[in-house]
Protein backbone atom coordinates (compact mmCIF):
# COMPACT_ATOMS: atom_id res chain seq x y z
CA UNK A 1 0.00 0.00 0.00
CA UNK A 2 1.56 3.59 -0.74
CA UNK A 3 1.86 6.20 1.49
CA UNK A 4 0.82 9.29 -0.67
CA UNK A 5 2.65 12.54 -0.74
CA UNK A 6 1.98 15.69 -2.14
CA UNK A 7 4.95 18.77 -2.14
CA UNK A 8 4.16 22.34 -2.22
CA UNK A 9 7.50 24.51 -3.43
CA UNK A 10 7.64 27.98 -5.43
CA UNK A 11 11.04 28.27 -6.90
CA UNK A 12 13.33 25.54 -8.59
CA UNK A 13 12.31 22.74 -6.74
CA UNK A 14 15.93 21.43 -5.61
CA UNK A 15 14.64 19.43 -2.70
CA UNK A 16 11.41 18.25 -4.62
CA UNK A 17 13.73 17.00 -6.91
CA UNK A 18 16.23 14.96 -4.36
CA UNK A 19 12.87 13.64 -4.01
CA UNK A 20 11.62 12.52 -6.91
CA UNK A 21 15.34 11.14 -7.61
CA UNK A 22 15.29 9.19 -4.48
CA UNK A 23 11.49 7.59 -5.79
CA UNK A 24 12.57 6.59 -8.88
CA UNK A 25 15.50 4.87 -7.51
CA UNK A 26 13.92 3.02 -4.96
CA UNK A 27 14.89 4.92 -1.87
CA UNK A 28 11.88 6.25 -0.98
CA UNK A 29 10.25 3.47 0.84
CA UNK A 30 6.75 3.00 0.22
CA UNK A 31 6.29 6.73 -0.72
CA UNK A 32 4.86 8.13 -3.58
CA UNK A 33 4.77 11.28 -5.07
CA UNK A 34 0.85 12.38 -6.20
CA UNK A 35 1.45 15.58 -7.13
CA UNK A 36 3.44 19.04 -6.96
CA UNK A 37 1.96 21.85 -5.97
CA UNK A 38 3.06 25.91 -6.40
CA UNK A 39 1.53 29.50 -5.59
CA UNK A 40 4.16 30.21 -8.97
CA UNK A 41 2.69 29.96 -12.58
CA UNK A 42 6.54 29.69 -13.74
CA UNK A 43 7.99 27.87 -11.14
CA UNK A 44 10.84 25.84 -12.22
CA UNK A 45 9.40 22.88 -9.78
CA UNK A 46 6.16 22.47 -12.11
CA UNK A 47 8.32 21.48 -14.92
CA UNK A 48 10.20 19.50 -12.58
CA UNK A 49 7.10 17.57 -11.53
CA UNK A 50 6.30 17.01 -15.43
CA UNK A 51 10.14 15.80 -16.54
CA UNK A 52 9.19 12.97 -13.56
CA UNK A 53 5.78 12.39 -15.00
CA UNK A 54 3.87 13.65 -11.94
CA UNK A 55 1.03 15.94 -11.47
CA UNK A 56 1.69 19.62 -11.33
CA UNK A 57 -0.80 21.61 -10.21
CA UNK A 58 -0.55 25.86 -10.44
CA UNK A 59 -2.59 27.42 -7.31
CA UNK A 60 -3.03 30.79 -7.91
CA UNK A 61 -1.97 33.44 -5.26
CA UNK A 62 -1.70 36.97 -4.77
CA UNK A 63 2.12 37.58 -5.00
CA UNK A 64 2.75 39.81 -2.64
CA UNK A 65 0.97 38.75 0.34
CA UNK A 66 3.25 36.39 2.91
CA UNK A 67 0.50 34.53 4.01
CA UNK A 68 -2.01 32.87 2.08
CA UNK A 69 -5.54 33.73 2.49
CA UNK A 70 -8.47 31.77 3.00
CA UNK A 71 -10.04 31.23 -0.35
CA UNK A 72 -6.38 30.57 -1.53
CA UNK A 73 -6.42 27.51 1.41
CA UNK A 74 -9.33 26.15 0.53
CA UNK A 75 -7.93 25.81 -3.39
CA UNK A 76 -4.79 24.07 -2.51
CA UNK A 77 -7.18 22.21 0.36
CA UNK A 78 -9.61 20.77 -2.36
CA UNK A 79 -6.39 19.23 -4.69
CA UNK A 80 -4.82 17.93 -1.68
CA UNK A 81 -7.50 16.24 -0.11
CA UNK A 82 -8.61 14.99 -3.28
CA UNK A 83 -5.67 13.58 -3.98
CA UNK A 84 -5.83 11.92 -0.63
CA UNK A 85 -2.56 12.57 0.90
CA UNK A 86 -0.63 10.47 3.27
CA UNK A 87 1.69 13.63 3.87
CA UNK A 88 2.04 17.11 2.80
CA UNK A 89 6.02 18.49 2.49
CA UNK A 90 6.73 21.89 2.44
CA UNK A 91 10.01 22.26 0.52
CA UNK A 92 10.67 25.63 -0.52
CA UNK A 93 7.03 26.73 -0.36
CA UNK A 94 7.60 30.29 0.38
CA UNK A 95 3.58 31.45 1.80
CA UNK A 96 2.90 31.05 5.26
CA UNK A 97 -0.19 28.23 5.94
CA UNK A 98 -2.44 28.43 8.89
CA UNK A 99 -4.03 26.65 11.39
CA UNK A 100 -7.32 26.05 9.26
CA UNK A 101 -4.55 24.56 6.39
CA UNK A 102 -2.64 22.38 8.98
CA UNK A 103 -6.12 21.33 11.46
CA UNK A 104 -7.78 20.47 8.18
CA UNK A 105 -5.06 17.66 7.28
CA UNK A 106 -4.50 16.18 10.68
CA UNK A 107 -1.06 17.91 10.87
CA UNK A 108 0.33 15.49 8.47
CA UNK A 109 2.53 18.52 7.03
CA UNK A 110 6.10 18.61 7.52
CA UNK A 111 8.94 21.50 6.28
CA UNK A 112 12.79 21.67 5.39
CA UNK A 113 14.66 24.22 7.39
CA UNK A 114 18.05 25.05 6.64
CA UNK A 115 19.29 25.85 9.94
CA UNK A 116 19.63 23.78 13.22
CA UNK A 117 16.64 24.97 14.93
CA UNK A 118 15.59 26.57 16.97
CA UNK A 119 18.35 28.18 15.89
CA UNK A 120 18.07 30.82 13.62
CA UNK A 121 14.14 30.28 12.35
CA UNK A 122 12.98 31.96 9.58
CA UNK A 123 14.93 33.77 6.83
CA UNK A 124 18.04 34.34 5.44
CA UNK A 125 18.61 31.20 7.93
CA UNK A 126 22.36 30.29 6.52
CA UNK A 127 23.48 33.85 6.60
CA UNK A 128 22.40 34.54 9.91
CA UNK A 129 24.52 31.26 10.79
CA UNK A 130 27.56 32.23 8.97
CA UNK A 131 27.66 35.99 10.21
CA UNK A 132 26.75 35.12 14.30
CA UNK A 133 29.24 32.86 13.79
CA UNK A 134 28.61 29.57 14.87
CA UNK A 135 30.70 26.51 14.40
CA UNK A 136 28.03 24.43 13.40
CA UNK A 137 24.90 24.76 11.48
CA UNK A 138 22.98 22.61 9.24
CA UNK A 139 19.23 21.36 8.26
CA UNK A 140 16.26 20.16 10.16
CA UNK A 141 12.82 18.53 8.89
CA UNK A 142 9.56 19.66 11.72
CA UNK A 143 6.37 19.19 12.01
CA UNK A 144 4.78 22.24 11.17
CA UNK A 145 2.55 24.31 13.60
CA UNK A 146 0.97 27.44 13.11
CA UNK A 147 3.77 29.02 14.70
CA UNK A 148 6.87 29.63 11.97
CA UNK A 149 9.99 27.05 12.40
CA UNK A 150 8.63 25.90 15.41
CA UNK A 151 7.39 22.43 15.34
CA UNK A 152 8.28 19.16 16.93
CA UNK A 153 11.83 18.42 15.29
CA UNK A 154 11.85 14.87 13.54
CA UNK A 155 15.43 15.20 12.59
CA UNK A 156 18.88 17.32 11.57
CA UNK A 157 22.04 17.04 9.89
CA UNK A 158 24.18 19.12 10.74
CA UNK A 159 27.15 20.82 8.56
CA UNK A 160 30.71 22.24 9.78
CA UNK A 161 31.52 25.95 9.38
CA UNK A 162 35.22 26.37 7.91
CA UNK A 163 37.03 29.59 8.76
CA UNK A 164 37.24 30.68 5.16
CA UNK A 165 33.62 29.55 4.69
CA UNK A 166 31.70 31.92 1.98
CA UNK A 167 28.07 32.70 2.04
CA UNK A 168 28.10 30.69 -1.45
CA UNK A 169 29.90 27.45 -0.21
CA UNK A 170 28.49 27.22 3.15
CA UNK A 171 24.53 27.43 1.14
CA UNK A 172 25.62 24.53 -0.95
CA UNK A 173 27.12 22.38 2.08
CA UNK A 174 23.30 22.54 3.73
CA UNK A 175 21.34 22.48 0.28
CA UNK A 176 23.63 18.67 -0.13
CA UNK A 177 22.83 17.91 3.33
CA UNK A 178 18.91 18.70 2.19
CA UNK A 179 19.19 16.77 -0.39
CA UNK A 180 19.89 13.53 1.73
CA UNK A 181 17.62 14.27 4.96
CA UNK A 182 14.26 15.23 3.10
CA UNK A 183 14.04 12.22 1.60
CA UNK A 184 15.26 10.06 3.98
CA UNK A 185 12.94 11.48 6.35
CA UNK A 186 9.86 10.91 3.90
CA UNK A 187 11.15 7.00 3.40
CA UNK A 188 11.27 6.50 7.41
CA UNK A 189 7.56 8.03 7.85
CA UNK A 190 6.75 5.67 4.88
CA UNK A 191 7.60 2.67 6.82
CA UNK A 192 6.27 3.59 9.78
CA UNK A 193 10.21 4.09 11.34
CA UNK A 194 9.03 7.24 12.26
CA UNK A 195 5.53 7.79 14.12
CA UNK A 196 3.14 10.23 12.87
CA UNK A 197 3.01 13.07 16.02
CA UNK A 198 -0.44 12.94 18.13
Amino acid sequence: MSFRIIILGSGRGSNAHAILEAEASGQLGEATTVAVLSDKKEAPILDLAKQFGKSAHYVPCRPKKARLDAEETEAFLKIIQELEADLVVLAGFMKIIDQHFIESLDGKIINLHPSLLPSFPGINSIENALNFPVKITGCTVHWVIPKIDAGKIIDQKAVTIEPDETLGSLSEKVHSAEHLLLPDVIRRLSTGEISFQK
